[in-house]
């Protein structure tokens, strides 16, 4: 007799919205300068460890280099003045599929923001930086959608959250297709800066 097979969801969570569950997106992504999150609402601490794992080996033997697209989008910035401020970069960022290609506005972000997903946690612009550039050599015709951006209050913290569509397929010789719905929600300080 043959092995059943059963279905079971999958182990990573769903993001920390209040969304019917029938409508949470595969993947999460918080960005902000205030405290982190509890953290219990992540992946399993094996899949946490082993992309934190992958991702150090990964940045110690991958080559230092300036990212110059980057520092041009900065460049060209003003610190933001206003939530709507905020949105207008972060659209312009999208439209240039900015977590597959590196490029980027680093002035919205404050120094030390928190960047967390469901599968790895780490503070500071210059390293999340430094991760966008470790992985899209990985990316093979990338594509990335913004479905919806909102602005919203919670408590005394202003917010933003970009729900979107991710496509690319893997650098691998198997070349594996990645698509990923999503949201990222970014948090804002008193001075508009994620």
């Amino acid at each position: 007799m043959a092995p059943s097979l059963t279905a079971r969801p999958s182990p990573l969570p769903s993001p920390r919205l209040s969304v019917p569950k029938s409508h949470r997106p595969l993947l999460g992504v918080r960005c902000g300068s205030g405290s982190p999150g509890s953290g219990d609402d992540g992946s399993p601490p094996v899949v946490r460890a082993a992309v934190s794992a992958v991702t150090e080996l990964l940045r110690a033997f991958s080559p230092k280099k300036p990212s110059p697209a980057v520092e041009a989008v900065d460049a060209e910035s003003e610190s933001p003045r206003s939530v709507d401020d905020v949105v207008a970069v972060l659209e312009a960022d999208y439209r240039r599929a900015y977590f597959l290609t590196g490029n980027f506005t680093l002035g919205i972000y404050a120094e030390d923001c928190l960047f967390e997903d469901p599968t790895i946690k780490f503070r500071g612009r210059s390293r999340y930086s430094q991760n966008l550039d470790l992985l899209v050599p990985f990316f093979d015709s990338p594509s990335l959608q913004l479905e919806n951006i909102d602005k919203g209050l919670r408590v005394d913290t202003k917010f933003i959250i970009a729900s979107w569509t991710l496509r690319t397929y893997l650098r691998l010789p198997w070349r594996p297709l990645i698509a990923i719905r999503g949201n990222t929600t970014y948090d804002l300080d008193e001075e508009y800066k994620i």
